[in-house]
């Protein structure tokens, strides 16, 4: 009787771990007792996931909702779409935008993915997600042809913020021609809550003529191999990102930006001028990185940014490798409206004159160099071109559009339309205080420039010419009589 207990006490506890062990397995999908298996994460429904583009993304994943099937659908579209104003370029696109649609799952999800390639196109192409484990990251199994659609499923298994492109021979051009996205794996507990979330890529284009030059651009393989790009610039475009289409907050919020850089070649630094992130999860992963100025963001890699926004204005978005921001196009911005809070920054307090030398205010004087002398109003117009081109675009940009609330535009400008001698003025002195342009009214200041009279006379005689301004011809003499 005792061996027989015994045998039964033996075969409960046998049955009681195999059943421990059962339910274990069992509510693995479910994260119980904090274990969970992405690959084996069990799918509790279906959805077709929603198509949104830059700057929007699509609404965060529920915490904790449970592994789906998402049916995604993309299309390969090959366009002739604007690069800068004037400007135009084929691109090559995912669902005709630049950068492609932004891709939210989460960590377990199935996704079934539909690669379309347009019937005009005239190439075939296919898709890399990084997010994707599996050969090519999905490029060996969507390998399109015009007119045809490639149908593969991955399993999400790491959660991170990741960069799709496409991977078909010569894969640089593909990607240089604008073939690439984001795609955000959500961990299943889903991200914190923030109050604004934008999504933004930098690129690199590479095109026949130089930054500036109108008409439709072709690629340049030459300068692609050299890593020299005309422009750098965000969401597929000079300008995608200010005027119109700036980014918008209010005071106190909380921003996210998820940042990726298509590349394909340059390695970008991101920067927010105005603004320190709070958070950067660094190269999308994990890792958070606190009270950052600038992060690194890799050629095919991408990060995501945190801030609180605490006082208005206009916070400029930049690739701080600078020249790239200014003279290539990496520029955008976001504006903040709301109340001030002198106590975080005061704003101009003052503004003095600085004076020297016993109080005389300095003028530049003439540089003593051999002047290129111009003689028909022609060569005055080429000759300011170049110029302007050197010393003036950086600010005020190609075609003279300026920078909303920071440089004034020359292009049809009201404040020295019909008056040239206030453009010398400038030029030559300097200008500092409040103007009236256009209607706006610009409160910055302009140093005097080291240029010789020949050389001002020629590039105002372009701005006069060239920018709508109503013609003209400004001579050396005129200059001579502005800088005394």
């Amino acid at each position: 009787m005792r061996k027989l207990a015994t045998n039964l006490l033996n075969a409960t506890a046998v049955i009681l771990f195999i059943s421990f062990f059962a339910f274990l397995s069992s509510c693995s999908n479910e994260n119980n007792l904090g274990y969970f298996d992405a690959a084996t994460a069990k799918i509790i429904g279906e959805i077709n996931h929603p198509d949104v583009y830059a700057p929007n993304v699509p609404p965060p994943v529920k915490p904790n909702r449970g592994a789906l099937k998402q049916i995604i659908n993309m299309e390969v579209v090959e366009k002739v779409g604007r690069l800068a104003d004037g400007v135009e370029y084929d691109f090559w696109t995912f669902s005709g935008t630049v950068p492609g649609q932004f891709i939210r799952i989460a960590e377990g999800d199935e996704v079934e993915f539909h690669l379309k390639n347009h019937p005009d196109n005239k190439f075939a192409h296919n898709i890399d997600l990084h997010a994707v484990t599996g050969p090519g990251g999905g490029a060996a199994s969507s390998f399109t042809a015009p007119g045809h659609e490639s149908i593969f499923s991955f399993k999400a298994l790491n959660p991170g913020l990741y960069v799709y492109h496409c991977a078909t021979a010569p894969v640089g051009m593909h990607i240089a021609n604008g073939m690439y996205g984001l795609i955000l794996v959500e961990p299943k507990e889903g991200l914190p809550e923030v109050d604004r979330e934008y999504y933004i890529m930098q690129g690199d284009f590479y095109t026949a003529g130089k930054y500036g030059d109108r008409g439709l651009q072709a690629f340049s393989m030459q300068k692609a191999l050299e890593e020299n790009p005309d422009y750098v610039v965000f969401n597929g475009s000079v300008g995608s990102l200010t005027g119109d289409n700036s980014l918008q907050a209010e005071v106190g919020e909380t921003i996210r930006l998820y940042v990726g850089n298509g590349g394909p070649n340059l390695v970008s630094s991101f920067h927010v001028i105005g603004e320190i992130f709070d958070k950067v999860y660094v190269e999308g992963g994990d890792m958070i990185n606190n009270n950052v100025q600038t992060t690194i963001i890799p050629a095919g890699g991408a990060a995501i940014v945190e801030f609180k926004v605490d006082v208005p204005g206009e916070a400029i978005l930049v690739d701080h490798s600078i020249f790239r921001a200014f003279n290539k196009g990496a520029i955008g911005k976001i504006h903040i409206s709301g109340e001030e809070n002198k106590a975080i920054y005061s704003g101009k307090l003052d503004d003095r004159i600085y004076q020297i030398e016993g109080g005389a205010i300095q003028v530049m004087p003439e540089v003593e160099k051999e002047p290129i002398i111009a003689g028909s109003l022609k060569e005055k117009i080429t000759e300011g071109k170049i110029v302007y081109d050197n010393f003036c675009k950086a600010c005020h940009q190609a075609g003279g559009k300026g920078f909303t609330g920071v440089y004034p535009p020359l292009a049809n400008s009201s404040y020295f339309k019909g008056e040239p001698n206030k453009a010398i003025s400038t030029i030559v002195n300097g200008l500092s205080g409040p103007i009236m342009v256009n209607g706006t009214e610009y409160n910055s200041a302009m140093p005097a420039q080291v240029l010789t009279d020949e050389e001002v006379s020629n590039v105002v005689t372009y701005i006069l010419n060239d920018f709508d301004n109503g013609g003209g011809e400004v001579t050396p003499a005129q200059v001579k009589a502005q800088r005394k």
